[in-house]
């Protein structure tokens, strides 16, 4: 599978159901391959909001293993609104493209 930000935005819709069941209210992309300053090494970076009721770690955890096998051979990174970093935060949010 070809990996860019057209092919990831594409495949988080196509497996919208699943995210949504594991809590996720939002879901975007940010990081390179937004800037399209994606390599062959570049990780896929993605911002989520969930479901206040939903946000433990076990949905993490399912979360993560999901994206894993969806992208595999990428690297996953994750990061939750109340995981924000204030350094980095604002950065984030300026750049995330959310799936509609």
């Amino acid at each position: 599978m070809k990996v860019d930000k057209e092919n990831i935005i594409n495949t988080l819709k196509k497996e919208k159901t699943k995210i949504s069941d594991l809590g996720v209210e939002k879901i975007g992309l940010f990081g390179s391959y937004v800037r399209g300053e994606e390599g062959d090494n570049s990780d896929i970076d993605l911002f989520i909001v969930f479901n206040p009721a939903m946000e433990h770690y076990d949905n993490l955890f399912k979360l993560y293993d999901l994206f894993e096998e969806i992208f595999s051979p990428r690297k996953i990174d994750i990061v939750t609104h109340n995981g924000l970093s204030p350094y980095i935060g604002p950065k984030i949010l300026q750049e995330v493209e959310f799936v509609k």
